[in-house]
């Protein structure tokens, strides 16, 4: 794969096996788990259920302006930058 990469002109970028800040789904889910979790209390699993569904069924009409923030795919680049290790 490197080869083939290199040969079509195309760098690779290794990220760290778990980068759940690069996993637009964990964006999304962060989002569902704050808004319905935050500091509520459902009685029945039910209403817990419900109240997911209906977050989730809003992403793209109540909660269209917040989601446009956070499902994008501008990320920050470092460009010839050396890390040390902590």
């Amino acid at each position: 794969m490197k080869e083939k990469a290199k040969a079509l002109g195309v760098e690779l970028l290794f990220l760290p096996s778990y980068s759940p800040n690069l996993n637009l789904i964990e964006r999304v889910w962060k989002f569902v788990k704050a808004e319905t979790l935050g500091g509520e209390h459902y009685a029945n699993f039910q209403q817990f259920q419900q109240a997911i569904n209906d977050c989730l069924n809003q992403l793209s009409s109540t909660h269209k302006k917040r989601m446009d923030t956070l499902i994008t795919r501008n990320f920050q680049l470092f460009d010839n930058q050396t890390f040390l290790a902590a």
